[in-house]
């Protein structure tokens, strides 16, 4: 009996027929998310994962909040998978340390030129070249997961990244203040990188799919997609300590 086996046995028989009836829906949204992840996340794990977030919801859903189980319990679903990726988080440190120096890079050239901060510029603030700034950039796509819902939650999330030197930025700080800050910065990147944000977000493409629809190689886009989330972490920092 594998874990997930066991904790349903520990429930309510009520539970368990939750459980089961909707057992296909955790199917769906695992299999929905396992395409927009790396290779090395497993579709089984998003589902055990999401088993027991459905568990949960069955036992907090309160008909008297207005939305449809279904609704309730694909919102905790979600959580749970990605609650699993990040406890998971398969990114070594230095992965992240490399992405906080990017990004502070590109704040520092934004601030002095008054423009979008281009590669050739970053790569030489970091003082490297330009193939291995693309480097770093490709080696944070792989290990980064995120979507607009989940971009200020989390660990590693944009919010908590931002800044190692300002403890407290968040303290105070009203999701809907987030959001609006959010959707600004998104609104004023480079067209390229606004283009793959719509395209993986709105239009929910993977990254193969964005390649064929802008004509450039996969690897690209990803370099592309992780460039931005770099920049956003960069300019909603600045915005954010700076109040605006």
């Amino acid at each position: 009996m594998n874990g997930l086996a066991m904790y349903l046995a520990t429930q309510p028989a009520r539970h368990e027929d939750t459980v089961e009836r909707h057992a296909p829906l955790v199917k769906r949204i695992a299999c929905h998310l396992i395409n927009r992840l790396p290779a090395s996340v497993q579709l089984e794990d998003l589902i055990q994962a999401g088993m027991i977030g459905l568990l949960e919801a069955s036992r907090n859903y309160d008909e008297g909040q207005g939305a449809s189980f279904e609704t309730y319990a694909g919102i905790r679903i979600r959580g749970a998978m990605l609650d699993e990726i990040r406890k998971n988080d398969w990114a070594p440190r230095s992965v992240h340390r490399k992405a906080r120096m990017v990004a502070e890079a590109v704040r520092e050239i934004e601030h002095s030129q008054g423009r979008d901060a281009r590669d050739t510029e970053i790569a030489a603030q970091l003082e490297m070249p330009l193939e291995d700034y693309y480097k770093i950039l490709q080696d944070n796509s792989y290990h980064k997961v995120l979507s607009f819902e989940d971009m200020g939650l989390g660990d590693e999330s944009i919010l908590e990244t931002m800044s190692d030197n300002a403890p407290g930025i968040l303290d105070g700080l009203q999701r809907d203040d987030m959001q609006r800050i959010l959707s600004e910065a998104i609104a004023s990147l480079p067209e390229r990188e606004r283009l793959v944000m719509a395209l993986y977000y709105d239009e929910e493409l993977n990254l193969r799919e964005i390649g064929a629809v802008m004509g450039v190689s996969e690897s690209r886009v990803s370099q592309i997609h992780s460039q931005a989330v770099i920049r956003l972490q960069a300019r909603m920092g600045k915005r954010i300590e700076s109040g605006n």
